[in-house]
């Protein structure tokens, strides 16, 4: 069966790993699959960067420039813009952005055209997993029935099975081997052998029952953040109208050692997750009907911290005497971990 047949090349370092698309996600993957023994190539849209990689270079600030290099003249590691490699490869995983359209829905336009071109060479014996964060069913409503067209039958000729990425830019102490991987497939099959290839670089790999599961779980970890950073920017509003000092107000309930969770206020909500994913989920909750009220406060929340923003600016000039005409703002921290 197709399950033995994977799960022997991975645990004897047989299996090539693909990993499509080298960004933040993407190339952090590749690198650790490379150090654990495995033939690795990463397929990029952008000619730049594969020839970056394959210069012995980093263009990602996670990844030194110096692994790249070892890896790359150990003939371990490699790019390309070529898909037609893929048919060399017995596990691909998709790395690739997950945008929302102007109208706030979800744009997987990046994912369907990773999968055409893994369909187009689509051959008995692959393992395909996806990590870029989407919508519940993406998986098994999309992918599989794009690749069953080939004639290609799930467990009998392929694995599929998505595990979200969780990736967190300029972290040093959470990296890609030690953030536990949740990992579900369409099937039993898929998900034993994607959570066995899993972990041959990650120390703890968690299996759910379904790649519905994982997928919902990751738009979770990030609504979290979105609805509390929500309640935060909420009472940051609330106490500057009662005229508290908001932190002081949450250093003291932060000293409570159990039920609560300290959040701060800011600007808003920004980097290449939190902004996006709620509307994943808020977007398939309307598909079945279903009203989540609670993303959509949230977003209206922290949408409208610029404007306190401004206003907080406006009244620390007024106390100088100063108007907000003429005066000249410096911003601090513009960019997302620049």
């Amino acid at each position: 069966m197709v399950k033995e047949q994977i799960t022997a090349s991975i645990k004897e370092k047989r299996a090539h790993i693909a990993v499509v698309g080298l960004g933040y996600v993407g190339l952090p993957l590749l690198t650790e699959f490379a150090r654990a023994g495995f033939q690795v190539i990463g397929f990029e849209v952008d000619v730049d960067k594969a020839a970056q990689i394959n210069a012995g270079d980093s263009y990602i600030g996670d990844v030194p420039g110096s692994v790249i290099k070892e890896l790359v003249d150990g003939k371990r590691l490699s790019a390309t813009t070529n898909f037609d490699q893929l048919q060399n490869c017995d596990a691909v995983i998709i790395c690739v952005p997950t945008p929302l359209r102007k109208t706030k829905e979800p744009d997987v336009s990046y994912i369907l055209a990773a999968a055409n071109e893994i369909k187009q060479r689509l051959h008995h014996g692959q393992l395909i997993i996806l990590e870029s964060t989407t919508y519940p069913g993406t998986t098994d409503e999309v992918l599989l029935p794009m690749f069953e067209e080939t004639g290609l039958k799930l467990d009998e000729d392929f694995l599929l099975a998505f595990s979200p990425e969780r990736v967190d830019p300029g972290n040093p102490q959470f990296q890609t081997h030690n953030i536990p991987k949740v990992v579900g497939g369409v099937t039993p099959d898929s998900t034993g052998v994607a959570a066995f290839l899993y972990s041959q670089i990650v120390k703890e790999v968690h299996a759910v029952s379904s790649a519905r599961v994982a997928e919902t779980a990751k738009l979770l970890e990030n609504t979290f953040r979105a609805v509390n950073i929500g309640m935060a920017n909420e009472m940051a509003r609330l106490c500057y109208a009662l005229d508290i000092d908001t932190w002081e107000v949450i250093r003291a309930a932060a000293t409570k050692p159990f039920g609560f969770m300290a959040f701060y206020p800011g600007p808003g909500i920004g980097g290449h997750c939190i902004p996006l994913d709620p509307h994943y989920l808020s977007w398939k909750a309307r598909q079945h009907g279903f009203d989540s009220r609670f993303i959509g406060l949230a977003e209206e929340v922290n949408s409208r911290m610029p404007e306190h923003v401004v206003q907080l600016v406006a009244d620390g000039l007024n106390d100088e005497s100063k108007s907000m005409k003429g005066s000249r703002i410096l911003l601090l921290g513009v960019a997302y971990k620049k």
